[in-house]
């Protein structure tokens, strides 16, 4: 009888040097058809994963695709699901060695990213006293997303459309961090997994409105450094042009996530 790895945990499974990543984009789970174009899923399909790559400080290298479609689909739109695939592996050097295609019912979407790294950035490693900060604006992904439920139309730049992972900013600032994930889930509920795996609570310094914590699908990044690399961090983030907002320190507790559950 097989056992559980003691990778599982983190936004990869770590072997050797290489980490292993695989997300689902699903139909009627992740998106619906009428909200996104063909070429708009499958680039969404592939930046979800690439980042769990760049999550754990990883460098994507390959990817293998699985896509069940219905029959329903045309020849331009698997064209442009192909080419949202191509497009988007070329631009972070990935190379797409393999896969599967099969009939469906409606469009389901699975990708693997071999990624590279020799200093992984895991969840777990959060000491008391360190600072917790996120990357980027946080809670547009959640508003896009009940505008588009609503009937109405997004900008093609919409962070619910097209991601835009944070690679240079944590490949450059490695040394420097002691934990970190993707905000994939919402602020709120990603603090609840580091606070499990960590057994630790957190003191807020900055009051997190509901709107941005249960804000899922942001794809920023959520990490923690010790305080004495507070300002290392934040002049690296003046560096690269990215907005960093540091809002807790860890203490002894648990937190406890009070959104509900974002996809539909």
């Amino acid at each position: 009888m097989g056992r559980y790895s003691r990778s599982i945990g983190d936004d990869g499974a770590v072997v050797g040097t290489q980490i292993f990543s695989k997300d689902a984009f699903f139909e009627n789970v992740h998106f619906k058809r009428e909200w996104l174009s063909p070429y708009q899923i499958a680039t969404k399909a592939m930046m979800v994963n690439i980042s769990d790559a760049v999550a754990m400080n990883a460098k994507p290298k390959y990817a293998l695709l699985s896509v069940a479609m219905p029959k329903t689909l045309t020849r331009y739109e698997m064209r442009e699901l192909a080419r949202g695939f191509q497009e988007t592996a070329a631009k972070f050097s990935i190379e797409i060695i393999g896969g599967d295609t099969i009939s469906n019912t409606k469009l389901d979407i699975t990708v693997t990213i071999i990624s590279e790294s020799d200093k992984p950035l895991y969840r777990k490693g959060l000491q008391r006293g360190d600072l917790l900060s996120y990357t980027g604006k946080l809670g547009t992904s959640q508003r896009d997303l009940k505008r588009v439920m609503r009937g109405a139309s997004l900008h093609a730049k919409s962070r619910f459309i097209s991601l835009h992972v944070r690679d240079r900013f944590i490949y450059s600032s490695r040394r420097l961090l002691r934990a970190g994930m993707d905000i994939s889930d919402g602020l709120f509920s990603d603090l609840e997994k580091l606070s499990k795996l960590n057994h630790c609570g957190f003191h807020f310094d900055k009051k997190i409105s509901k709107s941005l914590g249960c804000s899922g699908e942001e794809y920023e990044m959520l990490i923690a450094v010790d305080r004495r690399s507070r300002l290392a961090l934040i002049r690296k983030a003046k560096q690269l042009r990215v907005p960093l907002t540091i809002f807790a320190e860890v203490k002894r507790g648990r937190f406890r996530n009070s959104c509900k559950a974002h996809h539909f």
